[in-house]
This record gives C-alpha cells, sequence and structure tokens, in this order.
C-alpha cells in the first residue's frame, strides 16, 4: 500500500495555529509521519504533498527516512495527487490517499485509490 497526503488538507484540519507557520506545521506533519513510520504505526511507502508556503518546512525529494517521499506542488497541490494516485493504481499499486477535501477524494476514487480522512492519520502519528 502507498499511502498518499495531502499535507494542506491534515494540518488545516485542526487549528492549532498553524496558519502563523506554514512551514513549521508541514515540518511538524513530515516529523509525525517519520516517527509513525518507524514506531510501526503506518508501514511505507509514504508520499505527502505540500503546495504553497507549506514547501519551505520541508525539502522535496526522498524523505528523512526510507519509505518516505515528499513533493513540492509547484501550484495546485490536488492535481498532483490525483496524477500520483492515478499512476500508481495504474501499475497496480494499493493506494490510499488521505484527505478530508470532497472533489479531491472523487478524483483519487475514480483513478481506482482508496480514501481516509486526516483523523485516519492523525491517530496513527
Amino acid at each position: 500500500m502507498h499511502l498518499v497526503v495531502d499535507a494542506a488538507n491534515v494540518v488545516g484540519s485542526r487549528p492549532d495555529g498553524w496558519w502563523r507557520d506554514r512551514p513549521g506545521a508541514a515540518a511538524r506533519l513530515v516529523n509525525g509521519l517519520v516517527a509513525a513510520l518507524r514506531a510501526g504505526a503506518l508501514d511505507g511507502p509514504v508520499t505527502v504533498v505540500l503546495e504553497g508556503a507549506a514547501r519551505a518546512g520541508v525539502t522535496a525529494g526522498a524523505g528523512p527516512l526510507p519509505g518516505l517521499a515528499v513533493r513540492h506542488a509547484e501550484r495546485d497541490g490536488d492535481s498532483v495527487i490525483a496524477a500520483l494516485a492515478a499512476d500508481l493504481a495504474a501499475g497496480g499499486t494499493e493506494v490510499v490517499v488521505v484527505t478530508a477535501d470532497h472533489g479531491l477524494r472523487d478524483r483519487v476514487r475514480a483513478a481506482g485509490a482508496r480514501v481516509v480522512g486526516p483523523t485516519w492519520l492523525r491517530d496513527r502519528i
């Protein structure tokens, strides 16, 4: 299973002041994913998609742990997530996208991916 994380949606799901420090919120999310992978609460591979100001919080590319990758969306994170889910699913990979965005949920389901909400992920990190 390949987990694809809509970082903006996950970070935005909890009103903890993330809007004052979007790069810091992105870094905290990625650090939480690293901890969850190390603890066995999540299995890789995991791809986190960052957009806007949040991109400054984590370098794109291979993450700080094998099985974790960070993608920067130049504009629309949803389009990057939908394309990634479609490519992975077309290759026979089971894909799970973490988002509460209804439009994105429809797009990735049409591509063959499953969807879980931000709470599912937050319960694991």
